[in-house]
């Protein structure tokens, strides 16, 4: 461990501190959209979000090598598409509930393989595992502000809106009843969590966002049933995941984004067997 304190406020090693950086900022928007993804239970939703994310990687890629577009950068062509997927899929949800499954699962298909084909028709070669599986020892100090613009962007409308996201949340039909545009509403919670997705893909990848995004939150709500407790809660585990899984990766040289997901499903399997054995004994 004094290794990695040594390592970290070595002048050389600017990248190992804009990675930690970055997994506590982002550990803000993981807590608070983690809680309405895992209370909504629409985890399944957020990772056909995260496969069309790959989709605007690959288009991104393809349009700044092909045609000289310099300024491009993978994360914009990932905030776009995860947008308009966010659009699409909660359209979807809303509309087609009968078929809502294969359509999503249509479009969670589709995302990923053209992102594939938009990567083989682009000239040169493409490391694609840091945007499978995540590399944050890859951040950059523009993707520092970056995510802390998007977490301000995401705390701005949870502060606004919050009491309507918690109410689409736990009885979408009276709040419906209430006269909130529930439709809207919802669509904008996907848009966020779409936001959010982006962050995680920079940090554990496509292939791992759903287990980051959720198992923070899953994890806090065995210790408070208030939403904002929740949100409080799986903020702090999101970073205790992040820095824990970052040190031993950096110690025992494995990949970060591996190693943290695996922090983090330990830890929930761990703190949830404990509480089963306490209820068993309860009884």
């Amino acid at each position: 461990m004094s290794s990695l304190f040594a390592a970290l406020f070595s002048p050389d090693n600017s990248f190992l501190r804009f990675a930690f950086m970055a997994s506590a900022l982002a550990s803000i928007a993981f807590g608070i959209m983690g809680t309405y993804v895992v209370t909504r239970r629409i985890g399944y939703l957020a990772g056909a979000i995260a496969h069309c994310v790959f989709g605007g990687i690959g288009f991104a890629l393809f349009l700044k090598h092909r045609f000289g577009i310099d300024w491009l950068d993978p994360i914009h062509g990932a905030l776009a598409s995860a947008v308009v997927a966010a659009i699409l899929i909660g359209t979807v949800s809303i509309k087609a509930s009968e078929r809502e499954d294969s359509i999503i699962g249509a479009l969670w298909a589709v995302g990923m393989a053209s992102g594939l084909l938009f990567i083989d028709l682009t000239p040169g070669y493409f490391e694609l595992s840091s945007y499978l599986f995540g590399d944050i020892l890859l951040i950059s100090q523009h993707d520092i502000f970056l995510i802390a613009i998007l977490d301000l962007v995401i705390l701005g409308l949870v502060i606004r809106y919050h009491p309507v996201f918690q109410a689409i949340c736990f009885d979408e039909e009276f709040a419906t009843l209430r006269g909130i545009n529930t439709p809207v509403y919802y669509i904008l919670l996907l848009i966020m969590t779409a936001v959010t997705v982006v962050l995680l893909v920079r940090l554990v990848g496509v292939i791992m966002v759903i287990a980051m995004l959720t198992l923070p939150a899953a994890t806090a709500s065995a210790f408070s049933h208030r939403l904002t407790g929740i949100m409080g809660l799986a903020a702090l585990f999101a970073l205790f995941f992040n820095w824990t899984g970052l040190a031993i990766s950096y110690n025992l040289d494995l990949s970060s984004g591996a190693v943290i997901i695996t922090v983090a499903g330990l830890t929930y399997l761990i703190l949830m067997t404990l509480k089963n054995m306490k209820k068993s004994r309860s009884n």
